[in-house]
């Protein structure tokens, strides 16, 4: 298989925020095919959960051996359950499935403070943690789960029970230094990073288990996955959208090129010598980038692009410009773009022509004479009828 096949158990979020729906646009971003056993339906929005529908036991093992039996499983993500016997059967169910990582992130209260796990339930959670590869407790469900105070210890005790690898999450740590520790029978990884001040964390465990299971799914070894799921998540939390009236969504669609899946490289960044700093950014703004980094002194600015890949430029007056590369841009409507430029006073070499390779493309120049390409190839980019077979 050349694509990531993830299971995920858990709960729907209607405002889209975590749950269900947090998992499916990870693991998309991420290049992976997300499958679903919805355990429970919830009626939430950022300010809080309204009502809860638990959905029978049998339906959610239908949902698991529907997709089992059929597509196939690399990973299995699990996050809320329904209920205590709902627990217990998925536990048993999923015991069947040899050499799958399972990733279980321990759901019990919603981001807003609702309740989403009775007692029974966070008892049943000892079977879901006997069969998995790692749980992703944050601290006050890992302290739930043990009654230890002292994380470290309170890890330590649900590895030596369950034989599961452990992830402290500090995000509930007062503070803006984090710390995160990944707790092995025989190892252990632990990240710094600083706190990002903001509301929007909606979904951010579902987020960090599901990317978890993503990269555990491509083999990747416990801390590497662990690693790249965290920084998927920062990403996630510096693009978040903004909406609502509570905690807000996180922005996974805003990943795009930073973290990616499988090993092959991601081309996200070019920089482009220019003569004249001031020239050149004005140039590149009135071409719709979005100038992210301005540092005159030093000659540097940096763009962001449609898709998330990045462009910068470094000014050096002595510097002998020879135009031996074309940067291109592509355009939704390359005819509307040309003409807005153009009325800008921005000159073209030649406007838009259809190529024979597929792509329809105008050239012009920046104010060094870098050459510039706008045009609009659609599937004609990736997807030639020449296209090597895979």
């Amino acid at each position: 298989m050349t694509i990531a096949r993830i299971l995920v158990i858990a709960g729907s979020d209607s405002g889209g925020g975590a749950g269900i729906q947090a998992d499916i646009k990870t693991i998309t971003m991420l290049g992976g095919h997300a499958m679903t056993a919805v355990t429970a339906i919830t009626a939430q929005n950022t300010v809080g959960v309204s009502s809860v529908h638990p959905i029978p036991a049998e339906m959610i093992l239908a949902q698991i051996d529907a997709v089992a039996s059929d597509i196939g499983i690399d990973a299995i993500k699990i996050g809320m359950i329904g209920g205590a016997f709902a627990a217990r059967v998925i536990a048993e169910r999923l015991a069947q499935f040899e050499n799958v990582p399972i990733v279980f992130d321990p759901v019990m209260v919603a981001t807003s403070g609702a309740p989403l796990a009775d007692d029974e339930t966070i008892a049943a959670f000892g079977q879901l943690m006997d069969i998995a590869t790692i749980t992703t407790p944050n601290l006050p469900e890992l302290r739930r789960l043990t009654s230890e105070e002292d994380p470290v210890a309170a890890a330590l005790s649900l590895v030596s029970a369950h034989r599961c690898a452990v992830l402290i999450k500090g995000g509930h740590e007062e503070g803006d230094a984090l710390a995160d520790a990944l707790i092995e029978e025989d190892n252990i990884t632990s990240w710094q990073g600083q706190r990002i001040n903001t509301t929007s964390t909606h979904g951010t465990g579902c987020t960090l288990a599901s990317a978890i299971a993503m990269f555990l799914a491509e083999g990747h070894g416990l801390p590497q996955a662990v690693g790249r799921a965290r920084e998927f998540v920062r990403v996630a939390i510096l693009g978040a959208p903004g909406i609502g009236q509570g905690g807000g969504p996180i922005g996974q669609a805003e990943v795009r090129l930073d973290v990616g899946p499988g090993s092959m490289p991601r081309m996200n960044q070019v920089t482009m010598t220019v003569g004249d700093y001031a020239k050149a950014v004005t140039f590149y703004c009135a071409l719709g980038l979005k100038q992210i980094v301005d540092s005159p002194e030093n000659g540097y600015a940096r763009f962001e692009t449609g898709g998330g890949a990045t462009l910068s430029i470094q000014a050096d007056a002595d510097e002998v410009i020879s135009p031996t590369t074309a940067i291109y841009l592509e355009c939704d409507d390359i005819d509307r773009e040309v003409d807005r430029l153009a009325r800008l006073g921005i000159a073209f070499e030649h406007g838009p022509r259809n190529q024979p390779w597929m792509w329809r493309e105008a050239r012009l120049r920046d104010p060094s004479g870098n050459t510039i390409f706008l045009y609009k190839a659609g599937e004609a980019r990736r997807y030639p009828p020449w296209r090597i077979a895979d």
